[in-house]
């Protein structure tokens, strides 16, 4: 079953279950798709799928950013939870050791040696952790790899 026929189907039980907030961000979800889709002019295969996918959690971590620094709890607390739904239809998440082993392999690829070769560094390491890391987190990590 791909991601898609995953997500009609979880769609169906959150309506069964009465899930409102994981009914809502599973519809949201399609509704994105449907549109790349049509943009497209064609079905969509799971790396574009997910990528859809991880567009909506940064999206989503943005706004509950926005909301806390305005006080806005609940709101902020609405994009967590649908923070959490998306999260399921993701591939395995790398772990921090996981992730660090991989960007000091990326930085002894690429020849980095300080902070002006980040984009080197970058862009051979973001394909291998596509889906599985954040990019925020990825960039983070690598620049403080590299300060050291």
């Amino acid at each position: 079953m791909n991601l898609k026929e995953r997500l009609f189907e979880d769609m169906k039980s959150a309506m069964k279950s009465k899930e409102p907030v994981r009914l809502s961000t599973i519809r949201m979800t399609l509704n994105a798709i449907k549109n790349k889709e049509l943009e497209q002019g064609g079905e969509l295969d799971d790396t574009a799928l997910a990528d859809i996918v991880s567009k909506s959690i940064k999206q989503r971590r943005d706004s509950a950013s926005q909301y806390k620094k305005a006080g806005r709890e609940e709101l902020a607390s609405k994009e967590e939870a649908e923070i959490a739904v998306l999260m399921e239809y993701l591939p395995e998440q790398l772990n921090e050791d996981e992730l660090r082993s991989m960007c000091v392999k990326a930085i002894e690829e690429s020849g980095a040696s300080d902070m002006t070769q980040i984009g080197k560094v970058m862009k051979l390491l973001m394909p291998k952790v596509k889906g599985r890391a954040d990019g925020t987190t990825v960039n983070k990590m690598v620049k403080q790899i590299l300060g050291s």
